[in-house]
């Protein structure tokens, strides 16, 4: 599936401060024997991420209703050219907010 076609939605709280979004970083989620290292990497890790623009920017598009596709096109019309290539800028993005479980994307289920 293309990462165009999804629709990217924010897996965790978030709170707006000095016009940036600072996302919250949620407890990690019971996974049986992992419980004990999935606690250590979260007591070491950052519990809140303050976005930069462009991140706070995709953050708040990132409603259910709209398509990476259309994230993408909105960056390009807000930001220009800082931005290009925008498909790939806001790929790098999903994939670090993947990884730290902070966006989801209903359209790969339980795979997700």
């Amino acid at each position: 599936m293309n990462l165009l076609d999804l629709t990217p939605v924010a897996a965790a709280e978030a709170e707006e401060k000095d016009g940036r979004v600072v996302v919250i970083r949620p407890e990690p989620v019971t996974r049986g024997l992992r419980k004990p290292l999935d606690w250590l990497i979260y007591l070491l890790a950052v519990r809140r991420l303050r976005l930069d623009e462009v991140g706070s920017f995709c953050w708040r598009h990132m409603d259910g209703r709209r398509t990476a596709g259309d994230i993408a096109e909105a960056l390009r019309t807000e930001f220009g050219d800082s931005v290009e290539p925008a498909e790939e800028r806001l790929g790098q993005f999903f994939r670090s907010m993947r990884r730290e479980e902070l966006v989801a994307f209903p359209e790969l289920g339980r795979e997700n």
